[in-house]
């Protein structure tokens, strides 16, 4: 098999591994983005750079940082007679303080699974009797697309589609971990995917103001180690923001995509799993789009339940890895999650069950 790409070379992440070993040892790392965080589980990078560096995973998984709250309200929705909530399959299971929308579907709530907002559009075409509500569950990548939806929607003259907002924005996140005082990473691996959309400028405070160097990964192995190599340089230089996934990201983003994205939606507080309430995190409708916003619908939801002994927020904060939680491949699996992080097949509990489940941490 003749490879094109010097990114899938089968001699390059051999290579990567040596230089990075030759380098020194401790650093540790945290990989914002969850398909990071599958795609180093599934290579086995964790145990093929170690001693050398550590790897963590971050706030990176769209569902796994939806917080109890948001997921109440979804549930609560989607038990309005008339509504149809469509969602992306992977929220269905996710739990919250009182079940899941799986739960509320078996108890007769109309949830549907769509693969695009723009299926939603045409659910709420077709069921023109019904109030078809989106699920917006997504960081930057997510956003636009749903933006552009609502914007078809209003084109469309569709007066019975809305859209539930619960998108994050991944910058605000990461300022508020590098802030904590007990928070202590050497380096970032960043999202490639949302950095198409952003662009690499828009994480410029994590080493102007915290110190840390970051490196824009792609989601190949050799990626993801040649980003590794990277930080390793970067701890005895000056810090900055460096795009090793210069196939697809630049400096200045998409503008496009940010333009459309901040048409419809403007930065509100969100909730985050493991972060709390974070100021200006989330994206909500604009005053102009408001009638588009299930958000605004007035629903009743139960107090929250007692603690389930669920860790997730602690590994979605570097805090803690999964197998020091007491539910992890017990009480909490991917057929019976607790938490999200063991749902998504983003989320970090998912791929240390899956392919991590004998490390010692």
């Amino acid at each position: 098999m003749k490879y094109v790409d010097e990114f899938r070379l089968p001699g390059t992440a051999r290579s990567l591994v040596r230089k990075i070993r030759e380098l020194g040892t401790g650093a540790t790392f945290m990989e914002v983005c969850g398909t990071h965080t599958m795609a180093i589980s599934k290579a086995g990078l964790g145990p093929m750079l170690s001693p050398q560096v550590e790897l963590i995973s971050g706030p990176g998984c769209p569902v796994c940082v939806t917080s109890d709250m948001d997921i109440d309200t979804a549930v609560a929705v989607a038990h309005m007679p008339g509504v149809i909530l469509a969602t992306f399959g992977d929220m269905v299971k996710v739990p919250g303080s009182h079940g899941s929308l799986s739960d509320a579907s078996a108890e007769g709530a109309t949830v549907k699974v769509v693969y695009s907002p723009l299926e939603a559009l045409d659910l709420a075409r077709s069921e023109s009797d019904s109030e078809v509500v989106f699920l917006g569950i997504g960081f930057e990548t997510t956003a636009p697309v749903v933006a552009a939806t609502i914007l078809e929607a209003r084109k469309r003259e569709l007066r019975n589609f809305f859209v539930l907002s619960f998108h994050k924005l991944v910058p605000p996140a990461l300022r508020a971990l590098a802030a904590t005082e007990d928070f202590s990473v050497d380096g970032f691996i960043l999202p490639g995917h949302v950095s198409a959309v952003i662009g690499s400028r828009a994480y410029s405070f994590l080493p102007s103001e915290f110190g840390i160097p970051c490196v824009v990964a792609g989601f190949e192995a050799t990626d993801i180690l040649q980003s590794v190599f990277r930080l390793m340089q970067a701890l005895t230089a000056r810090p900055s923001v460096a795009i090793e996934y210069s196939r697809v990201v630049r400096p200045e983003g998409n503008q496009k995509a940010l333009s459309v994205m901040y048409e419809v939606f403007e930065p509100v507080d969100a909730e985050w799993r493991g972060l709390f309430r974070l100021p200006a995190s989330g994206l909500g409708l604009k005053e102009e789009y408001r009638e588009y916003d299930a958000g605004a619908w007035p629903v009743e939801i139960p107090p929250a339940t007692g603690d389930k002994g669920c860790r997730c927020g602690e590994v979605l904060c570097g805090k803690i890895k999964p197998s020091l939680c007491g539910l992890f491949g017990g009480a909490c699996t991917p057929d019976n999650p607790v938490g999200p992080c063991m749902v998504s097949t983003e989320g970090t509990c998912a791929s240390y069950f899956l392919y991590s489940y004998d490390e010692v941490d």
